[in-house]
């Protein structure tokens, strides 16, 4: 709820700010000026931020509940979980919500912000806006980094943004910039050799003496006959004891693919995704494709999922709710991929009587079933104490208040 008269302030913006205003970016050592538009016309970029932000994107986001024991309980229909897995805004879905926020944490310093409008008369939220990237303006004026919001210079309490911050306070683009100005200054190397006919240039020698307009009338001869893709591969005809003489290939041009694949996965590096997971397949293989997705998962999405958890359930509860209610993305999601390794990992939990039949069925969004919910090893035979098919007599007996061990003997 919002104070008034309101406080208005005026803050004085970084030159980083000024440059992505302007739309020319950070300039880098290799000249190249780098923005969050430019970086995101080189692929790798443009890869490592879509595989990311449409990953937590797309899992399945639900509120629960803690119970007093820790346990967590879905609470289905809560006006949360219709914001952020329905429609946000009136314009915008979920889906398009948390991918936008993960683009902007992952381009922008500032990270992913997004205005939450607030019922006064119920107390909870009604929609999310995310703004055109500045909009929302976040400081940091004390040395508790506690920030400050404010939107067209008034200050914003912090209960009404969603904050999702990079790590080191720094979007990892920010940290790479070098790294994608040189893959820039590469793909712009490679235009013009292949915008040359697709080879290195040369020189044309001869031993007559020529004027000035002579060799200017050589040059543009040659050029109109053999520059270009289209005339490449085309014999050319020299005349007046002229000679070609071919420009031998530099040990940077010999390396050019080699330099070009060791920058992509420089930029794979500063996102902390595997390689594989942006197009580079050279050292992809059956045997480790599977363990560079766990890694993936693990070490790159994972610390994402919970940062958007933590910022969720800051901005979309009240302070009272906080203890009671959390977001959670399902990470199980990702396991309906590899159907074998799924399907092997539920027998697992059935078999050791970690989970029950109908518990499992709950997984793959199938209808319980009758005696499903009993803890029991099918693999070992339907006689067996406990299992579904059991006689009255062959089932494990209900533990009772004597039969359990408090620990105080």
């Amino acid at each position: 709820m919002k104070l008034w008269p309101f406080r208005t302030e005026k803050k004085a913006l970084t030159d980083e700010q000024i440059l992505e205003m302007l739309g020319g970016g950070m300039p880098t050592a290799t000249g190249v000026a780098v923005s969050a538009e430019s970086a995101l016309r080189v692929p790798a970029v443009a890869s490592a931020v879509r595989t990311i932000s449409e990953a937590a994107a797309s899992l399945t986001i639900k509120v629960v509940e803690i119970g007093a024991d820790g346990r967590e309980t879905e609470v289905p229909g809560h006006p949360v979980t219709e914001l952020l897995r329905g429609e946000s805004n009136d314009f915008t879905s979920g889906f398009e919500l948390i991918r936008a926020l993960m683009v902007d944490a992952l381009t922008r310093d500032q990270g992913g912000l997004a205005w939450v409008n607030w019922s006064r008369t119920e107390a909870k939220p009604v929609e999310i806006i995310r703004y055109r990237p500045g909009y929302i303006q976040c400081d940091f004026p004390d040395d508790t980094l506690a920030p400050v919001y404010r939107i067209r210079g008034v200050v914003e309490p912090q209960q009404n943004v969603i904050h999702l911050k990079s790590t080191f306070g720094k979007a990892p683009l920010s940290l790479c910039r070098e790294a994608v100005g040189v893959a820039i200054a590469m793909e712009q190397h490679a235009g013009r050799l292949f915008g040359k006919s697709a080879r290195p240039g040369g020189v044309i020698e001869t031993g007559e003496k020529m004027t000035e307009e002579a060799a200017k009338r050589m040059i543009l001869a040659w050029k109109a006959a053999m520059e270009g893709s289209d005339n490449a591969g085309k014999t050319g005809i020299l005349f007046g004891g002229a000679t070609w003489k071919q420009m031998q290939l530099s040990s940077v041009d010999a390396q050019f693919q080699q330099l070009r694949l060791f920058q992509l996965q420089e930029i794979a590096r500063a996102f902390n995704i595997p390689v594989t997971m942006i197009g580079d397949l050279s050292r992809g293989t059956f045997m480790n494709a599977a363990e560079m997705q766990r890694q993936f998962l693990q070490l790159c999405l994972e610390p994402w999922l919970r940062a958007l958890e933590s910022a969720f359930r800051r901005a979309l509860f009240t302070k009272e709710e906080r203890p009671r209610f959390a977001v959670r993305f399902e990470r199980d999601d990702f396991s309906n991929v590899d159907l074998t390794a799924r399907a092997t990992a539920i027998s697992s939990l059935v078999s050791s009587r970690t989970i029950n039949p109908n518990e499992a069925r709950s997984w793959l969004d199938l209808p319980p079933y009758p005696a499903g919910s009993e803890f029991a090893n099918p693999n070992t035979g339907s006689s067996q104490p406990g299992s579904p098919t059991a006689t009255p007599a062959e089932k494990l007996p209900e533990p009772n208040a004597k039969d359990v061990d408090d620990g105080n003997e």
